[in-house]
């Protein structure tokens, strides 16, 4: 990573799109196909056609995934990198020639490098979240984030927060309530 930091913007990213296409060709020769998101994982293992349900052998354990069609070496097996909820982690098949498979994180705040620990790592560092609206968080967060963007906005407008505007108010009202009281020389913090 120091040797990264010394590189040219236009070397970064050089380098950026050769690590891309290395991880693009290392993914392309796995059994399945996977995509992200911070909650859950979604594997797509392609099966035969016409493979039907009682054909597969699914596994779907805390630390470890299988896939495979009964009587035939395993299409994938190993370990996971991270642990999953097994109870809100599901498979189906779909269109008799894929199994999808998907994995609920139990750590729902890192990304995965991989889905099995003995397959190419991907770099977590250049995953590019999608933007979330505010009307998909719960109230509380959406509160909080509505906030802290108040709260930035006015910053750099030079004006006070809403946490200093209500120590005024409270201050103001203080000394409304003891007009006998001098602030004058007063440090409120």
């Amino acid at each position: 990573m120091d040797d990264y930091d010394k590189l040219t913007p236009e070397e970064r990213e050089k380098k950026d799109r050769e690590d891309r296409e290395r991880e693009r060709q290392e993914q392309a020769t796995l059994p399945y196909s996977w995509t992200q998101e911070l909650s859950d994982v979604d594997v797509t293992v392609p099966v035969p056609p016409g493979t039907r349900g009682r054909d597969l052998v699914v596994e779907i354990k805390k630390k470890r995934l299988s896939v495979g069609l009964k009587g035939q070496p395993k299409i994938l097996e190993g370990e996971l990198c991270k642990e999953i909820k097994v109870e809100d982690s599901t498979w189906t098949l779909e269109d008799n020639k894929l199994v999808l498979i998907h994995l609920e994180k139990l750590n729902k705040q890192t990304w995965w490098e991989n889905v099995l620990t003995h397959h190419p790592k991907i770099d977590t560092t250049k995953i590019v979240p999608p933007n979330s609206s505010l009307s998909e968080l719960d109230g509380e967060t959406r509160g909080m984030v509505e906030k802290m963007m108040y709260d930035n906005q006015q910053k750099q407008m030079g004006k006070p927060t809403s946490d200093e505007q209500k120590k005024a108010e409270a201050l103001a009202k203080f000394q409304a309530a003891h007009p006998e009281l001098d602030f004058s020389n007063a440090k409120i913090s």
